[in-house]
């Protein structure tokens, strides 16, 4: 089934690069001060978006046709898994996300270091959320 085999590859590249972001970047990041750590994140944050943001709905798409076509519920279950970034991003991250986006890296300091701290602890649910899609895709091909 190719459309299972294209939601599994979107699914296990989303998770990968999540959980890139979760265990090596962002806590070198916070090795870095308060203003470098800021500054780093902001276009790190723009472009890890515009990769993630199309493969959680790719996974999500590809993992719905694989349910339409075979009526397997663990497609379907890895395919919420996929889109349930989108509203967990927009409603548990995103404000955090804001918040860091006001603030200018030269008056950056413990408040800008607490919120990148807490939005480590938010990814780690994306980073999940694709390996819960992976996880669910590779069961239903096997």
């Amino acid at each position: 089934m190719v459309v299972g085999i294209l939601a599994l590859v979107s699914a296990a590249v989303f998770a990968g690069v999540a959980f890139y972001v979760s265990v090596a970047e962002h806590p070198a990041r916070l090795c870095a001060t308060d203003g470098a750590a800021l500054q780093q994140w902001k276009p790190s944050y723009k472009r890890g978006a515009a990769i993630q943001a199309p493969l959680a709905i790719a996974g999500f798409l590809l993992g719905a046709m694989a349910f339409w076509q075979s009526g397997d519920w663990r497609w379907l279950a890895g395919a919420l898994a996929m889109i349930a970034n989108w509203p967990y991003t927009l409603i548990v991250i995103k404000p955090v996300n804001d918040r860091l986006l006001g603030i200018d890296p030269a008056q950056a300091g413990t408040e800008s270091r607490a919120l990148l701290e807490r939005w480590g602890r938010l990814h780690a649910g994306r980073t999940a959320l694709g390996a819960v899609a992976t996880i669910a895709f590779l069961w239903a091909l096997l």
